[in-house]
């Protein structure tokens, strides 16, 4: 079942990239990216309050809320060098290098949450990184 949720997120992130590009004509990067903020603020929130789980919020571990916290500005900071890329380069060429999260992901995973980074997944990690090099490099 995850992978059907992982393959929406997908679609979607790459609905971001088109709609994103086409509304940032004309618009600073940083206020796009804080327009788009608070209308997922909304939606999270507003999700969060249809199921019933608002009181759930006190009851994160402090640790988790850290971490959390800290999860949010490495989001912020993703949307904000990911809008201003938008707003210099062509979409196509911007998604393909911000992909390279997955490499990048597969390897901290293996770090940091040790993880097991197969022989096939590292294969992958080289063929993300030969496959970005190829789409981005004239």
């Amino acid at each position: 079942m995850w992978w059907i949720y992982a393959l929406l997120s997908a679609v979607f992130a790459a609905l971001t990239a088109i709609l994103a590009k086409l509304g940032i004509k004309g618009v600073d990067s940083n206020v796009a990216t804080a327009v788009r903020t608070v209308v997922v603020l909304v939606l999270a929130w507003g999700l969060v309050a249809l199921q019933g789980n608002l009181g759930a919020v006190a009851a994160i571990p402090r640790a988790s809320l850290w971490f959390l916290v800290l999860s949010g500005c490495a989001t912020g900071a993703s949307w904000l060098f990911y809008f201003r890329a938008l707003q210099l380069g062509p979409a196509s060429l911007v998604s393909a290098v911000d992909k390279l999260s997955l490499a990048l992901t597969l390897v901290l995973a293996a770090f940091v949450l040790k993880e097991t980074l197969s022989p096939r997944a590292a294969a992958g990690c080289a063929l993300i990184l030969l496959g970005t090099a190829l789409v981005v490099w004239p």
